[in-house]
């Protein structure tokens, strides 16, 4: 598919929609776009009204999920990761009406895969075995911000469901798998139903062996039949530099196994930020308070600081004031796009204080006094532009 669109546009709602405009918009397309509706176009328009129907649905799957709806938001294509649970590019079109079923009873669209002209406009692929899929797994992972700066690769231990060694996922103890008599190894039966199109012949997953054409009589005693079993196993998962808190990755096919060798889910990875000792976050910036002395602060002294790639030096210029602020280029996280493609590097931002001594020896106390005395110490008048330790800092994050 060409490059993906921005949810709102391809629903054709503004941002502010509420629930109900979503649902009501989505409608429209899958009344639009359903295949009912093309059965005797061309099949270049047909492929056309297809990726329509499936861009439709896979915005319509993130915005009318409230959670899902604000990762979007806030972080675009790269927030979601593959969380809505299929993408545009590679999701089947049983998934779609399997996943929607109730609302397309409700609009009378029909609720499963086939229909007269569902098959014809997939070229009869409504007739043939149901491939199943397994479950998608979702894990949470945790990063430190040197893992957010360069990518890390984690290796986590999960237990989920795995091809049966004893049967390698067939579900049969022999290997032998009778063509079911109902659909007569085509996986689906016919019957007719009334749509909002007229009376329509609509294909539907037999009830007998699933969809699948095939009956076990003899199953693997190891996974009941399933072809599944549970396990531990680790996985490797790559976890690309600038994610940020409440981002969800996909691993394809790395999550549950599916029944008698059927396609495997995805595994979900939900990134969470530990806290940082020395800095804070504020989007791709890296904040770093720096505590000086006042002589250093008076005299000005040059100071090595500690980064997310090393320590580096820094100049104090002399009579710096509290508040000010350093800016180190490319000292923060990368900068990644609504797709997950890096397009620059933030800045570590250092914010200056300067330690008032809380106790005072005698001399300490003499000398404070006499310089108290000298035209220096007097302060300056206030300058709101330049002087303020918290105009700095709030705008640092706007």
């Amino acid at each position: 598919m060409a490059e993906k669109r921005d949810y709102y546009e391809v629903l054709g709602v503004a941002k502010t929609a509420t629930t109900d405009d979503i649902k009501k918009a989505y409608k429209k397309l899958a009344l639009k776009y359903h295949p009912d509706r093309h059965v005797n176009d061309s099949e270049a328009e047909k492929k056309a009204a297809e990726e329509k129907f499936k861009e439709a649905a896979e915005a319509y799957e993130v915005l009318s999920d409230p959670q899902k709806r604000q990762r979007y938001d806030q972080f675009g294509f790269a927030g979601m990761g593959g969380a809505s649970g299929f993408s545009a590019e590679n999701m089947d079109m049983s998934d779609i009406f399997s996943k929607f079923s109730d609302l397309f009873e409700s609009w009378g669209m029909g609720g499963s895969y086939g229909g007269g002209g569902f098959s014809s406009f997939f070229g009869g692929g409504g007739s043939g075995p149901r491939t199943r899929r397994g479950n998608n797994l979702r894990v949470k992972v945790k990063v430190t911000l040197e893992e957010v700066a360069t990518g890390v690769e984690k290796k986590i231990k999960v237990r989920e469901a795995v091809t049966c060694p004893h049967c390698n996922g067939t579900g049969s103890a022999d290997g032998i798998m009778d063509t079911c008599q109902t659909c007569k190894g085509k996986g689906r039966v016919t019957r007719m139903r009334q749509s909002i199109f007229g009376q329509m012949q609509q294909v539907e997953i037999c009830p007998d062996c699933e969809g699948e054409g095939k009956i076990i009589k003899n199953k693997c005693p190891h996974c009941n039949g399933e072809g599944i079993v549970r396990d531990e196993v680790v996985i490797a998962i790559q976890i690309p530099a600038g994610v940020a808190e409440g981002m969800e990755l996909t691993v394809p096919g790395k999550g549950n196994a599916a029944p008698h060798g059927g396609v495997p889910g995805n595994l979900l990875v939900l990134i969470e930020e530990e806290r940082h000792k020395m800095f804070m976050r504020s989007d791709s910036n890296i904040i770093y308070n720096l505590m000086i002395d006042i002589p250093t602060a008076a005299l000005g002294a040059p100071l090595e600081i500690p980064t997310l790639n090393g320590k580096v030096k820094v100049n104090i210029d002399a009579g710096t004031q509290p508040g000010k602020t350093l800016r180190l280029r490319g000292k923060g996280l990368p900068q990644i796009d609504q797709y997950g493609r890096k397009i620059g590097q933030g800045d570590m931002l250092v914010n200056i204080t300067v330690y008032i001594p809380e106790k005072l020896s005698k001399e300490e106390k003499e000398w404070m006094q006499n310089f108290h005395k000298s035209p220096n110490a007097a302060p300056r008048s206030f300058d709101a532009d330049k002087g303020s330790f918290f105009r700095n800092l709030f705008s640092n994050f706007k």
